[in-house]
């Protein structure tokens, strides 16, 4: 590909709305352009990384056994209502009516339109197992679209589907799909985690993420030193302490804390230290039932688990107006002792003695609190997020915390759909019998993106050779220069042959800005052919990420450069 007749238009400013740096980079590299909020064109350049991505995904999926299929993005509404996801998905799901105004959406997941497939043509437990997949647009109207195709709103992702006649042929499924998402993201050159994960609007009965390592991450995961447990902030498990409080050494007081509110205003107050403090939140969840929630000072509350615990779908910090009513404070004064509600608490407060907690008195706060012998605790519970050093729950090692970005998820769903829209075979005693579903999607363009968030400089985009757009840049210095022309020529053409992608920059540029858009686009290897070095029969071979440079012989140049393509690409 030559890249003077190639649709590559990059900038060398930063667009004002790109935040991360993904966004910035995919822009500038001329990979993307918008089209409206969260939608974008896919250009030549970053296409070629989403179809290598695919190929990736298309060659362990079909590995792993699943069939590949191609299912509308149109759905009609019926399907939705049928698995009762119509009115509970939210105003994510883009719902929209044709000319005889029948109801449709948008597919954001197609797990109702896989499931009205299945149990319209599999008959007999001798068709399963079955695992059906495709790889196709999908839309979810984001409140805030953002971070270019991070979070966009229309979106290219993979979804496979599962059908099982027994729980545990689903199982199988979920581990054959589990390590090929593995494989998946070894082969993509990403450093990533698989950790267990709430099963959120999707349902099941459980799951895992897949997470790319990244600074800029909107996730927080942590993961064992000494052992395979990893897991994101909402679903970490912490481990029940052994200890038990120390016998109280002080009364009760009741203390004057003016316009002391927050857990660290409060600690300096009194000369003690925030994990001293038992924090009190008034909370209230979906079903309306309002509970007091007890954490150490120094601690946040896990909402997630809490609204397990609560068998509910979900539990929020409760308003001002509320508070004040049922402590007789106002926020920052809430207290345990004399609180004539449900109280919870996380099993950390079980070990504390000789505390501080609110008074629910306006400017007052009680020291000397000890559980055991001033309040009443309904049940103590692991409700807190986890954090750097805590114990494993695993074993005897402590937790490290990262950022991650999620690119793939798996589900175990159980009977959720298959029950409400009656995805049933006959089984060999000729009962007929519910299908075990699970589902597993990887965001395509999502992991492109996140590659990027992780493979990068202050110079551009640095990318794994598996999904890079091109392998090899080929650089002439001068193309007006004949001897240039044809050294340049000759070995593009010598790596195309030898089955190397090339990107032959035969612009009539300026060296420097040939090299500034190569770095941009991050192509991981460039052979610069340039007529000093030809003078003594080379060219001169730098590897992107290393910025190591060697001189190689003109006539064995292609041939050098496409067996350091294959070893990268681990194909020996």
């Amino acid at each position: 590909m030559r890249y003077s007749q190639y649709l590559l238009p990059t900038l060398k400013e930063t667009p004002s709305d790109a935040e991360v740096i993904s966004h910035q980079l995919m822009l500038r590299a001329g990979m993307i352009r918008k089209v409206a909020a969260g939608i974008y064109n896919y250009l030549p350049l970053g296409l070629r990384s989403i179809r290598k991505m695919e190929r990736i995904v298309r060659e362990e999926m079909d590995r792993a056994g699943a069939i590949e299929l191609l299912m509308p993005m149109t759905i009609p509404a019926e399907l939705w209502e049928e698995s009762g996801r119509w009115k509970e998905y939210g105003k994510e799901l883009l719902r929209l009516k044709d000319r005889k105004e029948a109801d449709f959406c948008l597919g954001p997941t197609h797990e109702e339109v896989v499931t009205d497939i299945v149990r319209g043509t599999v008959r007999s437990y001798r068709q399963l197992p079955l695992n059906l997949y495709q790889i196709q647009g999908k839309f979810r109207d984001e409140i805030r679209p953002r971070f270019g195709l991070m979070r966009g709103r229309e979106f290219i992702m993979k979804d496979a589907y599962s059908f099982d006649l027994e729980e545990a042929g689903a199982d199988a499924a979920y581990e054959k799909m589990y390590q090929a998402y593995r494989r998946i993201f070894e082969r993509c050159g990403l450093r990533f985690r698989a950790v267990e994960a709430d099963t959120g609007n999707i349902g099941g009965t459980s799951s895992h993420e897949f997470m790319v390592l990244a600074e800029s991450g909107e996730d927080s995961i942590v993961s064992c030193d000494s052992c395979e447990y990893a897991a994101n902030v909402e679903k970490a498990e912490l481990r029940q302490s052994a200890a038990t409080a120390a016998p109280p050494a002080a009364s009760l007081q009741k203390v004057l804390t003016p316009s002391r509110k927050s857990v660290e205003e409060v600690a300096e107050f009194l000369g003690t230290t925030p994990d001293r403090l038992v924090k009190t939140l008034i909370v209230e969840t979906d079903t309306g039932e309002i509970v007091a929630v007890l954490l150490r000072g120094d601690r946040e509350l896990n909402d997630i688990k809490l609204s397990r615990l609560l068998g509910c779908n979900w539990a929020e910090l409760a308003s001002e107006e509320t508070v004040l009513k049922v402590t007789g404070a106002p926020s920052g004064f809430a207290g345990p002792v004399g609180l004539k509600l449900r109280i919870l608490a996380d099993w950390e407060v079980r070990e504390m003695s000789d505390a501080v907690a609110g008074a629910n008195e306006k400017d007052a706060h009680f020291t000397g609190v000890n559980p055991e012998r001033d309040f009443a605790v309904e049940a103590y519970a692991d409700l807190r997020e986890a954090v750097a050093g805590d114990p494993c729950p695993r074993c005897e090692g402590r937790l490290e915390v990262w950022r991650g970005i999620e690119v793939g998820h798996v589900f175990k769903l159980g009977t959720k759909y298959s029950a409400s829209m009656g995805a049933t075979v006959l089984d060999d005693q000729g009962r007929e019998r519910i299908l075990f579903m699970g589902c597993y999607g990887i965001g395509v363009g999502r992991t492109v993106a996140a590659a990027i968030e992780q493979n990068h400089d202050e110079n551009g985009i640095i990318w794994p050779m598996p999904i890079a757009p091109f392998q090899v840049i080929v650089t002439m210095v001068n193309p007006n220069d004949e001897q240039v022309s044809l050294a340049a020529e000759q070995i593009h053409a010598q790596l195309l042959a030898l089955g190397v992608e090339s990107l032959l920059d035969d612009r009539d540029e300026r060296p420097g800005s040939k090299f500034k858009d190569a770095d941009l686009i991050g192509i991981p290897l460039r052979l610069t052919v340039g007529a000093r070095a030809l003078k003594d029969g080379q060219v001169e071979l730098q590897h992107r990420r290393s910025a190591e440079r060697t001189m190689l012989a003109l006539e064995e140049a292609a041939a050098r450069v496409a067996q350091q393509v294959r070893t990268e690409l681990q194909m020996d």
